[in-house]
């Protein structure tokens, strides 16, 4: 009897031991929250005053907003670039780009916006650069040390296709990269992680939008409705070394009237894919 007692005892001892190793590996194997800080293109709430604008984005949850030239122009007042910083402060966030600017051969002009950026303090510039701007581009983004990240518009676009950027962008300076809308990539017939993949090194904005369909006319839908695979995308940006002070920032260009319902489940669905739902 007393043989079968130590042999239950030793079973019992030996299953909660079971038991809290599977209990551990469980807890082990559960996904840290991926380190990615989001954000919100404005053009998202182009319908709103630039006030309510801000007063959504922090009721969102967003720490983070990528201004449109619509609601932050680019202007050498150094009062209202002052209230304007001052309005981000207040709601507890910061710029994370500005754009999408166009760059040309004017160098002066160029000269201008690096230097509105600077004072705003904006460190990526979300662009649509002519061809002959790069050389002075190459110029501003050494002297200011901010970064120009082209934004690709979809089909028909001369930054239609990932490779486009990239034979763009291959012998200027580094801080010359991109701004991947992965919409409108969607749109030009490309997978948005293949994308994130070749734009590896150079990638300091993503903009994150989803369609119905992967050609040029088709409907916006709520993230993870069409073809963008959010979860996918998330590990993809942090397989490729997405900086930390890169411009993630969540787009939905539908509804402008009354997108909010709207983007709170887009926000959602960014969180969890995240870890941080």
């Amino acid at each position: 009897m007393s043989q079968f007692i130590a042999s239950r005892r030793t079973f019992l001892a030996a299953s909660a031991a079971a038991c809290g190793s599977a209990a551990l590996a469980r807890v082990a194997s559960a996904k840290a929250p991926l380190p990615l800080t989001l954000g919100i293109q404005l053009y998202s709430l182009r319908g709103f005053p630039v006030d309510q604008a801000l007063d959504h984005a922090k009721a969102l949850g967003l720490t983070q907003v990528e201004f449109y030239p619509g609601m932050f122009p680019i202007t050498d007042d150094a009062a209202a670039i002052t209230a304007m910083k001052q309005k981000l402060a207040d709601r507890g966030l910061t710029i994370s780009a500005h754009g999408v600017n166009r760059f040309t051969k004017d160098a002066a002009a160029n000269r201008k916006l690096f230097a509105f950026a600077k004072a705003a303090g904006v460190k990526t510039i979300t662009a649509d650069p002519d061809p002959d701007s790069f050389a002075s581009l190459d110029e501003l983004v050494k002297e200011f040390d901010i970064r120009v990240a082209i934004h690709n518009h979809g089909p028909r676009h001369r930054y239609n296709k990932a490779l486009d950027v990239l034979g763009a962008i291959e012998k200027h300076d580094q801080r010359i990269g991109a701004c991947a809308d992965l919409g409108h990539f969607i749109r030009s017939g490309e997978r948005p992680t293949e994308v994130i993949r070749l734009l590896k090194g150079r990638l300091y904005g993503i903009h994150l939008k989803d369609f119905a369909e992967m050609q040029d006319k088709t409907k916006g839908v709520i993230l993870g409705k069409g073809h963008l695979d959010v979860p996918a995308v998330m590990e993809a940006l942090v397989a490729v070394g997405f900086p930390a002070d890169g411009a993630l920032s969540i787009e939905y260009e539908e509804n402008p009237k009354d997108p909010i319902a709207d983007l709170q489940e887009c926000v959602a669905v960014a969180r969890k894919a995240i870890g941080q739902a």
